[in-house]
């Protein structure tokens, strides 16, 4: 945490990008288990990295899964598990997730279209929720910047919720992106990557050090 700003690294494919994460301060390790990402990772992959990873809160994300999956997850001691879905995917999914997974660790992030409201019917089901940008092929990992206008507007209406903002951030927009929305929980994953699914050490304590000198100029919301 950098002066009460968590940040989670996204989309690790090795065990030494994980600790570099680690060393530059993340707060959580993410794994995907999308097999459309260039970030997936198997199940098998992820084992073989298991007891070799650091001590850090680690993060299962997955798009529309089915329960056995969901279940899968839970046994491999996952901290939280994010899962990206369509916006019109009935609710009774997203129900049976939250009861499987609990409030307290469940992710939701909704795949929102520009201009479609945020659904207040997936409130009660998570106490934490993702925003990313949106595109139509893709369950996020677009590399672009999203709706920071929408993201402030949401934190403030639900304050009660945590709200992590996501798409495009990097070092060098980092500072930007926390004045225009008071985030204070970020997703950094392209924007500190030399390639898809190959994290840049630099870039990560790059991304950690633009977090700390935007500190400066960001009053905490």
């Amino acid at each position: 945490m950098i002066g009460g700003i968590q940040w989670k690294t996204c989309g690790l494919t090795s065990l030494v990008d994980a600790e570099a994460a680690d060393s530059a301060g993340a707060d959580y390790l993410a794994f995907n288990f999308y097999p459309k990402s260039p970030r997936y990772v198997t199940h098998a992959q992820y084992q073989a990295m298991d007891n070799l990873l650091p001590e850090r809160k680690r993060v299962a994300v997955s798009v529309e899964p089915e329960l056995s999956e969901v279940q899968w997850f839970i046994e491999q001691g996952f901290d939280r598990i994010q899962i990206h879905f369509r916006v019109d995917l009935p609710i009774e999914r997203v129900a049976a997730w939250s009861e499987l997974v609990t409030v307290d660790k469940l992710w939701l992030a909704p795949k929102l279209p520009p201009g479609t409201p945020f659904p207040a019917a997936l409130l009660p089901y998570a106490r934490t929720f993702l925003l990313d940008t949106f595109a139509t092929d893709k369950f996020g990992g677009t590399g672009k910047t999203g709706d920071w206008e929408n993201f402030r507007a949401l934190k403030a209406a639900q304050p009660d919720k945590t709200w992590i903002l996501s798409g495009g951030l990097s070092p060098e927009n980092i500072g930007d992106a926390l004045r225009a929305t008071g985030a204070r929980f970020l997703d950094v994953n392209s924007g500190v990557e030399s390639a898809p699914g190959v994290k840049d050490t630099a870039k990560l304590k790059a991304f950690a050090a633009a977090v700390k000198s935007a500190l400066g100029t960001t009053r905490p919301t």
